[in-house]
Formats: C-alpha cells, structure tokens, sequence
C-alpha cells in the first residue's frame, strides 16, 4: 500500500472537487512540495484540514493527478480497481455480445473512474496505455484487478508518459498470456481490420471514429467519389469503399501509409488497384489538385491535433479554417466534407465556428448534415464535459 500524503486545495478550487471535478490541477494544489514520487495517493483537503477527495499525483499534459474517491477511508488497492473494471464492463455488455464488432474500448480514463488509463479490447486481447508515471506505478495492481475479472488470450500495454520529453517505449509491449500474431483480424460493424499490438504507439486503427466510419458507408459512400486526407492506414477508405464508393483516394505522408493501407483494402476483399494511395503532404497534393482541376464527392479531414512535415506546421487550433478552405475548393457542389479534430482545446462550438468562417471567406454556402462526438464505449465524466474531445461534422457543400 503506498503512503498518502495531504494537500490542501485552494478555497476557489474546493466547490469544484466536492462537485466531482476529476482533474487534480497544478493551480489547484498550495503545497506540491509535499510530494516527491509520482504514484503516491493524495487527500485533498480545505484550509481547515476537512477531507474533499483522493486521488494519485501522476504529471501529464492535462495536469498533476486524478481524484479517485470521495470516500475518506477507502483504499486505493486491486479491489478498488476490480470494482472499477467490472462496472466498466458491465456499461459495455452490449459491445462484448456484438459478433460484429470485436475491437472496442473497455475503460475510458476518467469517464470510468480512473483518469490517466485507458484499456482497448482487441478480440480476447487487452491493450492498457499508462498516461503518466504515477498510474503506471500503480500497475501491479490494475494488472491484477484486471486479470481477475476478465478471460484474457493476452495483456499488452502502451506507456504514453514522458521524461524530460521523451516518450517511453518498451522495446516489447507484451504483459501477459498468449503473444498476438502480427497483425489479428478484428471487426468493426463486419468489416475487417488489421491490428498491430506490438508495433509502437499506434496500433492501425483509431476506436473512436467507429459510429462516424459506419456513417460513411451506409448513408453517404454509395457512387461518390472520396478524397481521404491524413489517411493514416485508410480506414475511412475501406469503409467508403465497402458502401459503394465508385473510387477513393488516400493521402498520408508516412511512407508506410502505402502498405498499410493496401493491407486493409485486401483483407476485406477489395480490389487494390481500383482505389489511389498517396504518399504526399497532404497540403501538397492540395495544390496538386487545384491545378489538375480535380473535385471529389467527398473529402474527408481528420487531422492530428500538431503535425510538422519539412514544409508545413499544422495546428489545429489555428490552421483548422485554411485546411476547410482548401477541401471546399476541391469538393464538388452538392458534396460532403467529413470535418473531424481530436484536438480538446477547442468545444464543438467553436469547431462551427471555423467552418462558418471557411466557407464565408469563400463566399461559399452549406448546410450541416449530422454531427458526432465519442462514441458510447469511450466514456466521459458527468463532471469532465472537455474529455469528450472528439468533433466531427458532416458539412454539405452548397455553393
């Protein structure tokens, strides 16, 4: 059991925490010199030492610790973490009874309890990511809550935390049971995916964008041609495709892009060499584009939140308007743009800001379809509204 040590919380802050805010901030806290290890559980208190909550000290990017209870007396041990596993899986019955889908997430940090972890399931395998030191000290416990509760092929795990800047990666990502072959076959909606668990920090899919790939094939692909930019290993393609799409171009930078994608069009049956994969930035083939005249039925942008390629920086927050601007002049009347960020510094508000302001400096018009944020089996927190960081709107081009 680790030692607990107090804080004392800020008197703004207090309201906050017994209202169930789940972020430990920097601001927060007055006495972090208190603590020296990440991992050790803290008890948040007033200025009158009365107990708020407790939590860990885990440093990330988003601040200094999660709050884990708002019960004075209770141990933050394996059987906390069993009891927090189970009523996770239990809110995801119905993705473990779907045939169809086999690749989900089982335990979305805050939004099941225990922010700075989440845990993926991959066809009987489990994939954890620690997000900071100090849950990744609480391991053994968590791996033994987990291997309690849930029938397993195989446990693996990502580190995503840092030193001095530096990603930690273990050389070996596997943890337990049986080793995956490289790749497994999971599904999503029936359709086939190859998935890497061993093969660094991405595993060849993004979970959370399964409600919005299923939206492609079945309401908008059939006949359309689609552009998908920042392809990464052409999910949106193979999606589009399956529904009927009369061709799809992928563009992704990376060079392993080309067979990554290649390999998802072939596991689910589809001719390779009916669809375009390109290795180029994608603000190049843009331009590329334009010249050429080309228009697309759809485009699709689902860019990283940063990039940074010889030529171009991307940020989200700031250039998300010029990427808009650049698809609309590519997209046919009449056609959709699929706009999509992870970026959580910014709300859903403010995204149609930015498509308001792309099409009127165009002098361009459109209409909104449907829009979708995270999926139900990536939790949020009641209390947490900025972890549900995924935005994405299907924007009609009208003129």
């Amino acid at each position: 059991m680790y030692k607990e040590i107090d804080l004392t919380v800020k008197p703004e802050f207090v309201g906050e925490y017994k209202d169930g805010y789940p972020l430990i901030s920097k601001e927060s806290v007055l006495d972090w010199k208190m603590v020296t290890n990440e991992g050790c559980i803290v008890n948040l208190l007033d200025s009158k030492n009365r107990f708020i909550v407790k939590g860990y000290y885990g440093i990330q990017n988003k601040g200094y610790g999660w709050v884990l209870t708002q019960k004075k007396d209770e141990k933050i041990d394996a059987d906390y973490f069993i009891k927090k596993i189970k009523s996770a899986i239990k809110y995801r019955e119905d993705f473990f009874n779907d045939e169809g889908t086999t690749a989900f997430r089982v335990f979305n940090g805050e939004g099941d309890g225990v922010g700075g972890l989440t845990i993926d399931y991959f066809d009987g395998f489990y994939m954890l990511t620690w997000y900071s030191i100090g849950i990744y000290e609480l391991k053994e416990e968590i791996l033994q809550a987990l291997k309690s509760v849930v029938d397993y092929k195989g446990i693996y795990q990502k580190k995503r935390f840092d030193a001095k800047g530096m990603y930690l990666n273990d050389a070996d990502d596997f943890v337990c049971g049986d080793k995956a072959e490289a790749p497994i076959i999971v599904k999503e909606n029936g359709v086939n995916f190859a998935i890497y668990l061993d093969d660094g920090p991405m595993v060849g899919v993004f979970l959370d964008q399964r409600d919005v790939r299923r939206t492609i094939r079945d309401k908008y692909a059939k006949g359309k041609t689609l552009l998908n930019t920042f392809s990464y290993t052409g999910a949106f393609s193979v999606f589009a495709a399956l529904g009927g799409s009369s061709k799809t171009t992928s563009v992704d930078l990376a060079n392993r892009s080309r067979n990554k994608t290649t390999e998802q069009f072939s596991i689910n049956d589809i001719h390779v060499d009916k669809q375009d994969i390109i290795v180029e930035d994608v603000f190049n083939y843009f331009k590329y584009a334009v010249r050429k005249n080309l228009l697309f039925d759809m485009v699709v942008l689902d860019p990283p939140s940063f990039a940074r390629s010889k030529k171009h920086t991307f940020s989200a927050s700031k250039d998300y308007i010029n990427l808009l601007k650049e698809a609309i002049q590519i997209t046919n009347r009449g056609g959709v743009i699929v706009a999509s960020t992870n970026s959580a510094n910014f709300s859903m508000m403010t995204f149609r800001d930015f498509i308001f302001k792309a099409f009127k400096e165009l002098n361009g018009k459109y209409t909104v379809e449907e829009s979708f944020s995270l999926p139900k089996d990536f939790r949020v927190a009641d209390n947490f509204k900025e972890g549900d960081y995924l935005k994405v709107v299907f924007i009609r081009k009208v003129k």
